[in-house]
């Protein structure tokens, strides 16, 4: 029988863990956006996976490992790897051809889809009390972007590619949270990207024009291998439905980074939105304590 205090402090802790990983992530696409301006996008990518799986190789490889290869699930391993890289190529392909606001409102989609995916797929259901509050998360989202009434361009296909493939990625991440370890599916991730883009970098590849550039790409693994062990970590203690819904969260290291970094300074759509996606987060938070102080983990709340 489950322990209901247990299972509280289990999903608790994937909430904190995900903020860190999202919070990680706001930073990658901050370094992202400022190398892309200038670099091809191909190279962008590939620098990142190629720096993640050094990274991986340092602390974590086969060698000093031996079962670190070895999974239950392997087909899964690297459809889960492919689907992260195709949300990676797609995600920093559309900030060179769209407005900020247009590639975040559709981005911003995954929880919505990791919704719908996690009860047939995980038997993760979610019940009305949460949907409200993510509609309204998304809803604070759409505060802040304030997506144009012309319609979107073409290109805005490559930001619904990368909601649908990172939604993908964290319905099969939990998947894999039952039978693999979480070092083994963090290193499939970084060694299927490294064993694709590989080949593909001597055909884009130009010479930093600035020193710092080769410091940021490098410092991006750091944070592309941080964000996903975090990420996966939460996985293993709460289900997908539940953490989801805290990808909105980047709103707010978007608004910081963007005012740090490039000096964009938040307007009152901007702080009205970010407060409507804080106290979503915080309704969240309060539904789990409720939830899984009194009921089996997998109750709707």
């Amino acid at each position: 029988m489950t322990d209901p205090v247990n299972e509280r402090r289990l999903r608790l802790t994937g909430i904190a863990l995900m903020c860190g990983a999202v919070a990680s992530f706001g930073i990658l696409d901050c370094m992202a956006k400022y190398l892309g301006g200038h670099i091809p996008t191909m190279q962008v990518v590939g620098v990142r996976y190629a720096s993640a799986f050094l990274i991986a190789l340092i602390f974590s490889n086969p060698i000093n490992r031996p079962g670190l290869l070895r999974t239950k699930r392997p087909l899964l391993q690297v459809g889960r790897s492919a689907l992260l890289l195709g949300s990676t190529i797609f995600n920093f392909t559309a900030f060179r051809y769209l407005q900020l606001d247009e590639a975040l409102a559709i981005l911003f989609s995954t929880p919505f889809l990791v919704a719908i995916l996690a009860g047939p797929l995980l038997g993760e259901w979610v019940g009305w009390r949460r949907w409200t509050a993510i509609m309204v998360g998304f809803a604070g989202v759409l505060v802040v972007v304030r997506p144009g009434v012309g319609g979107m361009q073409w290109a805005a296909l490559f930001s619904l590619g990368s909601a649908f493939c990172y939604a993908g990625y964290n319905i099969t991440t939990r998947m894999l949270s039952r039978t693999d370890s979480s070092e083994t599916t963090l290193f499939y991730a970084n060694m299927l990207g490294f064993i694709v883009m590989a080949p593909v970098l001597p055909f884009v590849w130009m010479p930093p024009p600035f020193w710092i550039d080769i410091v940021l790409m490098v410092v991006m693994g750091v944070f592309a291998a941080g964000g996903h062990f975090l990420l996966i970590l939460a996985h293993r203690r709460a289900p997908a439905s539940v953490l989801s819904p805290f990808i909105y969260t980047q709103i707010v290291w978007a608004v910081a980074l963007g005012f740090l970094v490039f000096a964009d300074m938040p307007n009152h759509w901007t702080v009205a939105g970010a407060a409507i996606v804080i106290a979503s987060g915080l309704y969240l938070l309060y539904r789990e304590r409720v939830v899984t102080g009194r009921v089996a983990p997998i109750e709707p709340g």
